[in-house]
């Protein structure tokens, strides 16, 4: 079963989709997911939606939702914030811990990128998430920012940027608005993983919400509850180190995947099955779908 629904985060009504699956019985309370988006994407037609269906075929409950700003959710389009999209993922964990389908004593949140640091962090400050999965998600936003403007050039070019959307703002009250690939470059023969709703342009704002984000200072919170680290070894978008740095912050339970052969979206249709294989086995060993006792 598939529905469209909303739910309401600070005051904004928030797009979303449940799904059921069509094999729960009646009267049964199934594990659940919620899913985060990447960054000022969209749950639709992207990895989010890749992923829900994913987690739904395995036998959860799957909620993917657009953050406030983003796709069809309510919220000034791009002005996106980190710790405005932590209190969405926390809003939605208590949404969907009051559907009559979901055991709410087993709910995990699954983020890709952007939305992986968010769930890293949503699950470090609210012990209600169950598990974590934190796919190519990073955990330092100075440092990652850094990878991905590697060269002198590249880094002053950025940093550049920031003070000119400092000075805009001081100077005309409004925020000054870049393309998403000057903040995080994509290269070109992977941007067609993008959702077709994903924003091009940003606020300046945006960029530096996430430079301070710090999804390491509260990673270690999460143990004992599950967390598994996902990310692909030779990473084109978000360096490769960010997830083995929050790895090795993290406590017990808590496990490394890097995938070779695939960059940053490791659900693409070619390298989707071996992708899911492997999370499926961890998933049934650290988050089995079953229904509760």
């Amino acid at each position: 079963m598939q529905e469209k629904l909303h739910f309401m985060s600070d005051g904004l009504k928030l797009s979303a989709v449940l799904y059921v699956p069509d094999n729960r019985l009646p009267g049964q309370k199934l594990p659940a997911f919620i899913v985060l988006h990447g960054f000022v994407g969209s749950k639709d037609e992207s990895h989010a939606e890749i992923q829900a269906r994913m987690l739904e075929a395995f036998g959860y409950v799957t909620l993917r939702f657009d953050f406030r700003c983003c796709g069809e959710s309510e919220g000034e389009r791009g002005q996106v914030r980190c710790f405005d999209q932590v209190a969405d993922a926390k809003n939605a964990l208590t949404f969907l811990a009051g559907r009559e389908e979901v055991d709410p004593n087993r709910i995990g949140v699954v983020g890709h990128s952007f939305g992986a640091a968010v769930a890293v962090y949503s699950a470090g400050v609210d012990d209600r998430f169950a598990c974590v999965i934190s796919s190519c998600g990073w955990g330092n936003g100075e440092r990652k920012f850094r990878g991905q403007h590697p060269t002198p050039e590249a880094w002053e070019k950025f940093t550049g940027l920031i003070e000119q959307g400092r000075e805009h703002r001081k100077k005309t009250g409004e925020s000054m608005w870049i393309s998403r690939f000057d903040a995080v470059p994509i290269p070109e023969h992977l941007r067609g993983n993008l959702s077709p709703k994903a924003i091009m342009e940003i606020p300046v704002e945006t960029a530096i919400s996430m430079y301070n984000f710090r999804a390491d200072d509260v990673v270690g919170n999460i143990a004992p509850r599950p967390a598994l680290f996902f990310h692909t070894a030779d990473d084109g978008i978000t360096p490769t180190e960010q997830s083995i740095r929050m790895f090795e912050k993290a406590g017990q339970p808590a496990e490394l995947m890097l995938v070779t052969g695939t960059s940053h979206f490791p659900l693409a249709p070619e390298d989707a099955p071996r992708t899911k294989m492997m999370i499926k086995g961890w998933l049934d060993k650290f988050f089995p779908c079953q229904p509760a006792n």
